[in-house]
């Protein structure tokens, strides 16, 4: 195992995900721009706890982990996301993790659902229970391209529970980054329609100000 594992460093030797530099898969000069802090921003009425702010460092990880699966860049959003967890004041709250859906075509593309399999990860490490009880009812565009307003009406009535499905615990949404909010206010929504108890968000990336 360990002679396959030199191997295959040679033949593919792990570089940052922010400079392309061999070595680390975050270097220490990256790391500036990748350092889980702890940071408070609204959506409209909900808290959203974050991890790191958005930056062209952040950006490449994420890619790195949504579109090209590697489990490295899973692993820094993991850590960001329960770093947040340990220091968002959830205290006294049965709390549910419910993660953001995919969409069908984004599922089709990565061969995932990429939120979903982050927020079982963080389950597993964390013992907290996952409700993913959320889903599209409609097709939605990929955001990453959309201004703010463009976003908000992309998603908006786009969400809604799952059929059958009704958390009862104090439910906390997870995602990968806010950028303008569009996606967390449509999953506030949806839950809270539904007669569900949201009391915040959390996120591995914040961009500032929201866009």
């Amino acid at each position: 195992m360990r002679l396959t594992q030199e191997l295959s460093q040679l033949i593919f030797p792990t570089r940052c995900f922010g400079c392309d530099r061999i070595g680390l898969a975050i270097c220490s000069d990256c790391r500036s721009e990748w350092h889980p802090h702890y940071y408070l921003t609204h959506v409209s009425s909900l808290k959203v706890h974050s991890a790191v702010t958005y930056s062209p460092t952040a950006r490449k990880i994420l890619l790195a982990a949504k579109e090209n699966g590697i489990n490295a860049a899973d692993n820094l959003i993991i850590d960001s996301i329960i770093h947040v967890l340990s220091m968002a004041n959830f205290t006294g709250s049965n709390i549910s993790l419910v993660p953001i859906p995919s969409s069908s075509m984004s599922k089709r593309r990565r061969g995932r659902s990429f939120v979903v399999d982050i927020v079982e990860r963080i389950a597993r490490q964390t013992s907290l229970p996952m409700n993913n009880s959320l889903h599209l009812i409609r097709p939605v565009r990929d955001q990453s391209r959309l201004r703010a307003m463009q976003r908000s009406l992309n998603v908006d009535g786009a969400m809604s529970l799952k059929p059958g499905v009704i958390p009862r615990a104090d439910l906390v949404l997870i995602d990968d980054v806010v950028t303008t909010g569009a996606t967390l206010r449509e999953a506030a929504r949806a839950l809270t329609a539904a007669g569900c108890h949201v009391i915040g968000s959390v996120t591995a990336c914040v961009a500032q100000p929201l866009r």
